[in-house]
């Protein structure tokens, strides 16, 4: 294992990048995740470890397979981590294909929801809920930003997650023979207890600007989901949730 000791040396900086910069995430071909439990989860469920930075001290963990590690003293790690007092490791782990050929049967799209917390809460919950795929377009928060790795506490290992355009998502349903329904207010909208959602994609907006346009002409037709008359809309991450567990009940 390698100590490092300076500020200015490369793999400090790497790490820097990989946290920082979504362009150098894409073309490293890697993201950076923080914490025992992170790195847990990330062996348990097979992602390809490429680095491990150790906080000095810190254990090791069982079933690590990965040959570059490196160890750093608390004031380096710190300044190499984007948590606060993090008791580490940080590592870096190659971004998967995401396979868009496989069969999704029923799935979570997110338009615009720029907020990393609810995109990894989405994902965190999507999983839970057994959904085949959360499916990101538009301007949504980067799916390997720290924040959205973060709080997805995980799943982002297991989850399938898909970034695409419109085009290529109404190609998706096209393939996978799925109908598409967006949660949105409209004089049409279908209240979601009278439709049969478990085999579809639901699509949710940001909650400042809802779903565009382009988006609801394609999808079969608008639901809501009932609430008391005098209520402000739903959060994006709770009323996705909402939606999952009619997919899965």
């Amino acid at each position: 294992m390698t100590e490092i000791t300076s500020r200015k040396n490369e793999y400090i900086r790497h790490l820097r990048l990989l946290a920082s910069d979504k362009a150098y995430r894409a073309e490293q071909g890697e993201f950076v995740c923080d914490g025992y439990k992170m790195l847990l989860e990330a062996i348990q469920f097979g992602a390809e470890i490429k680095s491990v930075l150790w906080k000095d001290g810190a254990k090791s963990v069982n079933g690590l397979d990965c040959k570059v590690q490196y160890v750093a003293p608390t004031e380096l790690f710190d300044y190499a981590s984007t948590m606060k007092n993090s008791p580490g490791p940080l590592f870096a782990v190659a971004i998967p294909d995401g396979d868009k050929n496989k069969g999704i049967h029923r799935a979570i799209v997110l338009e615009g929801v720029q907020d990393p917390g609810n995109v990894g809460t989405v994902i965190r919950t999507a999983n839970a809920f057994g959904i085949d795929a959360v499916i990101l377009t538009g301007d949504c928060a980067d799916l390997y930003n720290p924040k959205t790795v973060r709080s997805t506490m995980g799943a982002i290992f297991r989850q399938r997650v898909i970034s695409c355009t419109l085009d290529e998502l109404a190609e998706l349903l096209d393939k996978n023979a799925l109908p598409m329904y967006g949660a949105a207010l409209s004089d049409k909208a279908l209240s979601i207890l009278d439709v049969n959602v478990k085999n579809a994609a639901v699509a949710v907006g940001s909650e400042g600007r809802g779903l565009s346009g382009e988006l609801l002409e394609i999808c079969k037709n608008a639901l809501i989901i009932p609430m008391q008359p005098d209520s402000e809309s739903l959060n994006a991450a709770v009323a996705a949730s909402v939606i999952m567990w009619e997919m899965a009940r």
